[in-house]
């Protein structure tokens, strides 16, 4: 018999050790590197935009109001989708220059014309604001736009800035256009000089341009049309024929004529060339005006504009002894005479100082009507100098009571006045 012997079963082959390639090691590392990258970019953006957030947070709601609103601080607070990180970006970029923002560009503060167009693009209006001097600097102030969102409530139209202003300050004016007509008001007896600042004032035109239309007239494609003007000597301004009256006037006018003509198409309707003959004073023209001009300004109460004129009248026409001949002495020549920016109308602390005065319009050194008017006098008083009180005064003195005077004929009742009504004779 056979002899029997254990039986073997084969055993399967064992699966082969699988082992890393150096290679594979170092993509793991690589992509493992790759990620923490990303996390720590993520990181400082979150870190930056939380920093950047908290402390613009705390600036803004701190700032005065005419610099507030760089951002809102509290815009999108929590959210990180891309556009909210890129809002807190620029807003930190911005954050970053904000000194430079409160940066004039000039020193000149006299307002001048700017004018956006309707459709232009934020970044075109930054760098003409640049090219013209208003900024010094079209990116920050295009980002600053950006940042704040004022960009999209820029108004197309006409703007009146100035070179002191600051980047959010030109912003801020950029939000209203100005309405395309003003209303103003130019009282009775302004000279040309106060009617050019309020006609400033009120953006119609530069008070420059202004006042070189008014003292050249004959410059001007309009001074033809007017049959009063024509006149007038060689070197004459339009002093006295600027009409007062409440007027609407184009914004940023083109040309001085667009301004000048409502006021002379009113002192023609008004006045006129047959407003300017005839009457009892003997005067016409413009001699006629300088007087009104001269009675506008001495006269408050309406019904002593006659008796002032007639006083006038009296001394130009030497009846008047004590006064040693055809001198006016009115106040207010001098005043005109001496008066400059900021005090149009100088008065002395004693009326010894008018003698100090050298100038033709010195009504107290020399005689007759001073060389042209002195302001623009309204319709009572061109009226009340045409025809004249017919009385015998040569004196009046301000008696200080709602601007009243005393009238009186000789030299000593008019020293006894001036003592009581506490003047130095």
């Amino acid at each position: 018999m056979p002899i029997d012997r254990p039986i073997f079963r084969r055993r399967p082959p064992e699966k082969a050790t699988r082992t890393r390639s150096p290679l594979q090691g170092t993509a793991l590392l690589w992509t493992l590197l790759k990620a923490g990258v990303l996390l720590l970019v993520l990181g400082t953006l979150a870190g930056s935009w939380i920093v950047s957030s908290a402390h613009l947070s705390e600036q803004l709601l701190a700032a005065p109001q005419s610099t507030a609103g760089l951002i809102d601080p509290t815009a999108n607070q929590f959210s990180l989708d891309p556009d909210s990180i890129e809002k807190q970006i620029l807003a930190f970029n911005l954050r970053l220059r904000e000194d430079e923002l409160t940066l004039p560009a000039g020193t000149n503060p006299r307002p001048r014309p700017f004018t956006v167009t309707p459709g232009e693009a934020a970044r075109f209006i930054a760098a003409r604001l640049a090219d013209d001097g208003f900024i010094t600097d079209a990116s920050l102030f295009n980002l600053y736009l950006r940042v704040t969102g004022m960009e999209r409530n820029i108004e197309a139209g006409n703007f009146m800035l100035a070179d002191t202003m600051t980047m959010p300050e030109i912003a801020e004016a950029l939000q209203n256009a100005l309405f395309e007509e003003a209303l103003v008001t130019i009282p009775e007896g302004m000279r040309a000089e106060e009617i050019a600042e309020r006609l400033s004032a009120a953006n119609v035109i530069e008070g420059d341009r202004f006042l070189a239309a008014v003292r050249s007239p004959r410059a001007l494609t309009l001074f033809e049309r007017y049959e009063f003007l024509q006149n007038l000597p060689a070197d004459a301004t339009l002093e006295g024929f600027l009409f007062p009256d409440t007027y609407r006037l184009p914004v940023l006018a083109a040309t001085p004529e667009q301004v000048l003509r409502p006021f002379l198409d009113n002192f023609e309707q008004r006045v006129g060339t047959k407003g300017l003959t005839g009457g009892g004073s003997g005067l016409s023209g413009r001699d006629l005006i300088t007087l009104a001009s001269i009675v506008e300004r001495e006269a408050v109460q309406a019904d002593e504009r006659a008796i002032i004129a007639g006083v006038y009248i009296n001394r130009l026409n030497n009846k008047c002894a004590d006064v040693g001949g055809p001198y006016l002495q009115a106040d207010p020549t001098v005043q005109y005479a001496r008066g400059g920016v900021g005090n149009w109308w100088w008065k002395p602390q004693s009326i010894e100082e008018y003698q100090f005065v050298q100038s033709p319009y010195n009504t107290y050194l020399f005689p007759g009507l001073p060389p042209a008017p002195i302001a623009n006098p309204g319709l009572s008083a061109i009226e009340a100098t045409r025809d004249p009180a017919q009385t015998g005064y040569c004196f009046f003195v301000a008696t200080g009571d709602d601007g009243r005077h005393v009238f009186v004929q000789t030299l000593s009742e008019q020293q006894q006045n001036l003592q009581t009504y506490g003047y130095n004779p």
